[in-house]
């Protein structure tokens, strides 16, 4: 994989598709744990969006994938994992795109809107509703779960999901602990409501993570809020009523 730096960190990132050459990349950015292959090659985004003549464009998360380890907590607030996305698309030459985050990867998303509008033309929150005015309460059983010696001594439902996630993935889990510990910064609803980007808040039926789509949507300036029928935080993420949704909201807002 290609990489680049920002601010001295190596990101490392794929292109997928013919856009740029169309005028029309689409950003993607993954959740916690994942990377851009696991959240957006392995569930069919990338195809579905190539296939709509976007050039998707994918990449690590610092910490995670092929970008570089990190294990200052300091180093994680989602606010900074915004300039490396904002600086991908400078390094790419793209001046404005939509964009489409998932869980963590929306709450990157949320702050790349809020401070730097005129980059994105639309965006898509995905597996994050009105908790992105929140930390969330589960942070301490994730990290305890990531540092546990074995599977076996992890008891909570929620961190032996993250953890068997991070495991399959073959994750680097000291430094997703760190992450853990400032990635789920708080996005103040008054901030919320300066967002001017078109949003779609998308969020699965049984999700009990992300918090009400709905709500966050009445926050926000210009929003949509979907249900994702039947789905749970971890199985919205590749589901194809999401993606034809996401695709819907993409051609009236992001032609």
């Amino acid at each position: 994989m290609p990489t680049f730096h920002s601010n001295g960190i190596a990101i490392a990132y794929e292109t997928h598709g013919k856009g740029l050459t169309t005028g029309k990349p689409i950003l993607l950015i993954h959740g916690f744990g994942s990377s851009g292959k696991v959240n957006w090659i392995d569930t069919g985004w990338v195809e579905t969006l190539t296939g709509a003549g976007y050039e998707a464009i994918t990449f690590d998360n610092r910490g995670h994938g092929a970008s570089r380890k990190l294990y200052d907590t300091s180093l994680y607030f989602a606010h900074d994992m915004a300039e490396d996305a904002l600086h991908l698309l400078d390094h790419l030459g793209i001046e404005r795109c939509p964009v489409i985050g998932y869980s963590m990867g929306a709450r990157i998303a949320a702050f790349l809107c809020l401070k730097h509008p005129q980059r994105v033309s639309a965006a898509v929150f995905g597996g994050m509703g009105v908790n992105l005015t929140t930390g969330l309460e589960d942070s301490e059983e994730i990290i305890t779960a990531l540092t546990a010696e074995s599977l076996e001594q992890v008891t909570g439902r929620t961190g032996r999901q993250f953890r068997i996630f991070a495991d399959h993935n073959k994750a680097d889990r000291a430094a997703l602990a760190a992450c853990m510990v400032n990635s789920r910064e708080p996005m103040p609803e008054a901030d919320i409501r300066r967002i001017t980007t078109p949003i779609l808040v998308a969020v699965g039926e049984a999700d009990e993570m992300a918090g009400s789509a709905e709500a966050l949507a009445g926050l926000l300036l210009d929003a949509e809020a979907f249900t994702i029928p039947r789905r749970d935080h971890m199985r919205a993420t590749g589901d194809p009523a999401f993606k034809r949704a996401a695709l819907d909201f993409l051609s009236r807002h992001a032609p």
